[in-house]
């Protein structure tokens, strides 16, 4: 190797080869865009033989290249010329043709041809060929072997033969070679590495490779350039830089996770959206990595230039115009027959590079239709429901979280996923199935939330497939669209949907192929989430804020009262506090989507701490603390706690004071004791927040209940209650605790709420009007 690097002339500035000939690959200035999106900023490259190696973090802009020279993404600007033919324009077949070979990230292999049908589809040349069928199998013994056994049926390493195999028996002058050992045991790896060697040693192909393994890239290259930003922003022999470990730092980050080892992964798979905070597993005293940012191959490949004219480098890879002030686009004339598919869109024949792409609402970049879920067992319908959205006019991004390891085609794979995982991707392909899945589940939780371009997320699966893709749906703000085909749809489905706003629709077949049911049914969940992403409109400029109100049965009157005195002024919502009610205000907090909250009934405690069945979780009050938002509480119907039916009652409950609310509802009294520890659970949690914060005690009885003459009414229980509060609770400047002696169902009360709100929340646009209506409401 040592040997043909002395004489090789790989890349630019590596001498000359004593031939007249041009150089096999030359790019000059390449520029492409997806959509607005600028991906590549100018690359130069020229390989004259031996071996290439483009190195660099993902989302740099390596595997556009590759695809930009297959032809399988049109350039804004810029040449791509191979043996002196300009190839920017020529469809792919042609290109390949010409003998260009291409062997893509992630292998492509078809799931349905065996190894041998695949290989003589792609044979061209005759007898005559250098490459022939009997070659391949020479190479690759165990594609012979495996020679009548379908793609799908192979392990990685033998589709990476099958996708190399396939490329060389187009006889190519020039092999373009995209992660050719991702995911590939050692031992593959050292035999994929093997080939490269001998097929540049020979000198019948040059080699560009694209490499996230910086060992093998520096072993196999004469020459390699890196690549930042959609540029090769430095060139120099190979030996120089494996023999420089802090130039490797310093241009790449590698050796941060295991110091003077070339076999690591650049980036280990790093693939953030836009803003996404890269947990950082370097020593201290090291520099912080960069993040990294991916500009997603979906929907429009062309430029956001007008009038033919390429645009100037922009200062970063999202710098582009707001898609939404775009012109709609103009309508479509009739197909030519040379025409091309690319990228999920038409190319007219003869089209010049630079023709400008035209997006309409429905394609902005925060409109981007999420097809997630378990590739590897529900491919077919996780396609299907991909291809149904794209036909409605969406961009489509597919997000496989699989944890068999076996090769994904989806645009976002599992490692990209599991690298979200707070132990990183290790926790995710342990070897332990149920591991595996429980932390891909929170690996995705983790991810979805990053991706800028989201506009809603679908996912079709069993009961497996909801456990994965549920909660990270949970995690996400209400009204962003969330649809959910599950075999699990017609029964309980609380735990899936939690206190968000996720569509659940029953698959009634099992989501297994494609039929006369599933078809409907998966066509009817794919339009519905096309609908409501396209549907989505910002809210009014005058639109009243939102606050949340939480209401019992038993504190109907207070709730209603206090609703009437702000209603001109704020947009009321009521959340009744069944446990699912207090997380789903919660969770509107958390989403920044409430300007205020009046907790009033919080009955949802005494569930939780005594074993109830309208039980809060242990965040109650979480989102109070995290948001900061204004916020009035009380002891709302804080003297019971929610059972179903009498006979449901657990026994040692069966004796306590007990009230049938209906005959589906059984309401027992909380103790003395349960009470302070009420109380003290609650002071806790308000002594964890620092948003103007206001907590209201009704000395005259927290409920309909708990008023003299009535079935609950208990001063000792209510008084050990108080005074737990009291005593636990710390106030501060902004944080106040209230002692008032009217019962919470007393319009009196219920002014006091409305008043201690408007301190804390600051005047609004009718507070005269508002006190009066309040007068009015409460009859005083």
């Amino acid at each position: 190797m040592a040997e043909r690097r002395e004489r090789g002339t790989a890349g630019t500035g590596g001498g000359t080869t004593g031939k007249a000939a041009a150089p096999v690959l030359e790019i000059r200035d390449l520029v492409v865009h997806y959509g607005h999106a600028m991906a590549l900023h100018g690359v130069d490259l020229t390989l004259s033989e031996g071996v290439f190696a483009v190195v660099g973090r993902n989302g740099m802009g390596k595997t556009t290249t590759c695809m930009a020279i297959a032809g399988l993404v049109r350039p804004t600007s810029g040449s791509i010329r191979f043996q002196g033919r300009e190839l920017v324009g020529r469809p792919a077949n042609r290109i390949a043709g010409l003998g260009v070979g291409y062997v893509p990230q992630g292998r492509r292999v078809w799931p349905s041809l065996t190894v041998e049908e695949t290989l003589r589809l792609a044979a061209r040349g005759g007898r005559d060929a250098v490459w022939t069928l009997e070659r391949i199998y020479d190479a690759f013994p165990r594609l012979h072997e495996r020679r009548r056994n379908g793609g799908a049926q192979l392990s990685g390493g033998e589709q990476q033969m099958l996708a190399i195999g396939r490329a060389l028996l187009g006889n190519p002058r020039l092999l373009v070679m995209d992660e050719p050992t991702e995911g590939l045991a050692p031992v593959i790896v050292a035999q994929v590495e093997r080939m490269i060697h001998e097929l540049a040693e020979e000198g019948e192909i040059a080699v560009l490779l694209v490499e996230q393994n910086i060992g093998v890239a520096l072993d196999i290259a004469d020459r390699v350039g890196v690549m930042v930003n959609g540029r090769i922003a430095r060139e120099m022999p190979a030996a120089e830089l494996k023999a420089d470990t802090a130039l490797q730092q310093r241009l790449l980050g590698v050796g941060r996770h295991n110091q003077g080892d070339l076999g690591g992964d650049l980036g280990d798979d790093l693939e953030e959206g836009e803003g996404a905070s890269v947990p950082s597993t370097a020593a201290p005293d090291e520099p912080e990595r960069s993040q990294v940012y991916r500009v997603r191959r979906a929907g429009n490949a062309g430029s956001p230039s007008s009038g033919g004219a390429a645009p100037a480098p922009a200062p970063t890879r999202w710098s582009q115009a707001n898609p939404l002030t775009s012109r709609r686009p103009e309508p479509e004339p009739e197909p030519d027959p040379r025409d091309r598919w690319v990228d999920g869109g038409r190319e007219a024949a003869g089209a010049t590079p630079a023709e400008p792409a035209r997006l309409t609402p429905g394609e902005a970049l925060d409109r981007v239709a999420y097809v997630v879920g378990t590739f590897d067992t529900k491919g077919t319908e996780l396609g299907f429901l991909a291809r149904e959205l794209r036909g409605a006019g969406l961009r489509v991004v597919t997000v496989d979280l699989s944890t068999s390891g076996r090769p994904s085609t989806a645009d976002v794979g599992p490692k990209e996923v599991a690298y979200h995982h707070p132990r990183g991707s290790a926790a995710v392909f342990s070897g332990d199935r149920g591991r595996s899945v429980a932390a891909m589940a929170e690996a995705f939780a983790n991810f979805l939330p990053t991706r800028r371009d989201l506009g809603g997320v679908i996912s079709a699966g069993g009961s497996g497939g909801t456990a994965l893709a549920t909660p990270a749906m949970q995690r996400l703000a209400v009204g962003l669209p969330k649809v959910m085909v599950s075999t699990v749809a017609s029964g309980d489905v609380g735990r899936y949907v939690g206190p968000s706003d996720i569509c659940m629709l029953h698959s009634v077949t099992d989501v297994q192929g494609i039929n006369r049911i599933s078809r409907q049914v998966l066509g009817n969940a794919a339009h519905a989430l096309a609908g409501m992403i396209s549907a989505r409109r910002e809210e009014p400029a005058d639109q009243k804020p939102a606050i949340g109100l939480t209401m019992f049965g038993v504190t109907t009157p207070c709730v209603q009262a206090v609703a009437k005195a702000l209603e001109e002024d704020y947009d009321c919502l009521v959340f009744h506090a069944t446990g699912t009610g207090g997380r789903s205000m919660e969770k509107l907090a958390d989403s920044g989507l409430l300007s205020g909250v009046l907790d009033i009934s919080t009955t949802e405690v005494p569930d939780l701490l005594v074993g109830g069945v309208f039980a809060a979780t242990e965040d109650r009050f979480g989102a109070i603390a995290r948001s900061r938002v204004p916020y009035v509480g009380s002891c709302g119907a804080l003297d019971m706690v929610n059972f179903g039916p009498r006979d449901s009652l657990p026994e040692k409950f069966r004796r306590r004071t007990l009230y049938e609310h209906n005959p589906q509802v059984t309401l027992m009294r909380t103790t003395a004791e349960e009470c302070a520890a009420i109380g003290r659970w609650i002071a806790e949690r308000l002594n964890r927040c620092e948003g103007p914060l206001r907590f209201l005690i009704p000395e005259g009885g927290v409920s309909l209940l708990d008023a003299p003459g009535q079935p609950f009414w208990d001063p000792e229980a209510d008084r050990a209650l108080f005074q737990a509060l009291e005593q636990t609770f710390r106030p501060a400047a902004n944080r106040r605790l209230v002692r008032l002696p009217f019962n919470i169902n007393d319009p009196a009360f219920a002014r006091a709420l409305v008043e201690n709100f408007r301190e804390i929340a600051g005047p609004q646009r009718a507070p005269a009007r508002a006190a009066a209506r309040l007068q009015t409401a409460t009859g005083s």
